[in-house]
């Protein structure tokens, strides 16, 4: 397949006025060392800054760069969804817009994707400039990704990653899930996932655009995607596994609890009546708390089923004279 450019670089940005010359000229600069046809596609995440106006001057002084405005501030997620949208080149590159992230990585990403067959490549920041506020939390963070994702990454949230073009066509990016972009090509069936060292530098203009609330929003966006990965396509077998065992559990203490009571009257003629044991309420709470799982397995399998649509599942390729 021919694609028109060999790059397309995506940098979402929020107010980033300062950076985005010398980033646009940097990136310029490693593309016509290494001749490669490119686009950028700066991607202004509703900026109250000049971001919008330097993006506008920095296209008219070149059509290579191209730019997207929010109206509003909607998040990283979104930025990157609408740059993968509008993006056409056969190695989709991603980074942030602070100058963090070194262009002089991209000639060894793209041929990463190109030559070695990677689906995805993640950089890994292994020496970092960050405050221990933010370093700790974020090996935390990756070591929790890791263990239920099953992929194998040091840093799942740095900026700087590489992609095929189908990567970025077909996974869907929305609310926080860019920290999780490895795991959603994972499940999508991009199981070639590559890491490269890079170079983190310092902040030069600016102050961060995250707190540490993102990493109580990331684990909670983790178990969500987890969760979606796993069971989208097949509900029942979550809820309706967690709801026969609670059933089961909450029957067999019920079926206890009489035999026990008929066994002390059949030995002694006194037994304590069921209702007046309070194991006997938690096992009809669980009795009860099964037949909801097991009915919104039931129901959530329903609606998958109505909502499937013909080109959810990803053709890989086709030959001979198999039609679309």
């Amino acid at each position: 397949m021919q694609y028109p450019y060999d790059i397309s670089v995506v940098v979402p940005l929020y107010n980033e006025e300062e950076s985005l010359p010398e980033l646009v000229r940097w990136i310029k600069r490693v593309m016509h060392t290494h001749e490669f046809s490119y686009e950028i596609i700066l991607v202004d995440d509703g900026s109250t800054d000049r971001s919008w106006e330097v993006i506008e001057e920095l296209s008219a002084e070149d059509n290579t760069v191209k730019g997207i405005s929010f109206n509003r501030n909607y998040g990283k997620s979104a930025a990157l969804h609408m740059g993968f949208e509008r993006c056409a080149g056969e190695v989709v590159i991603t980074m942030d817009a602070d100058l963090q992230d070194s262009p002089e990585e991209i000639p060894a990403l793209y041929d990463m994707i190109k030559h070695q067959k990677y689906d995805l490549v993640s950089g890994w920041k292994q020496k970092r400039f960050d405050p221990l506020s933010k370093t700790i939390p974020t090996k935390l963070f990756n070591a929790a990704t890791r263990k239920l994702s099953g992929i194998q990454l040091h840093d799942f949230n740095c900026g700087l990653k590489a992609y095929r073009q189908l990567v970025v066509k077909t996974i869907e990016v929305h609310g926080e899930m860019h920290r999780y972009i490895p795991v959603i090509a994972k499940w999508n069936g991009f199981t070639k996932i590559g890491e490269k060292v890079v170079k983190h530098q310092e902040r030069k203009y600016g102050t961060t655009k995250f707190g540490l609330e993102r990493f109580v929003y990331g684990f909670l966006d983790l178990l969500s995607i987890t969760f979606v990965s796993r069971f989208k396509k097949r509900p029942m077998h979550f809820f309706g596994t967690m709801g026969t065992l609670m059933f089961l559990v909450g029957l067999g203490i019920t079926v206890w609890l009489i035999v026990q009571k008929l066994f002390k009257l059949y030995a002694d003629g006194r037994a304590r009546d069921v209702v007046d044991q309070p194991l006997f309420f938690l096992a009809l709470v669980a009795v009860i708390l099964g037949v909801q799982l097991f009915l919104a397995g039931f129901l959530a399998e329903m609606v998958s089923m109505s909502s499937n649509k013909k080109n959810e599942y990803l053709v890989r390729d086709r030959v001979g004279s198999v039609k679309a």
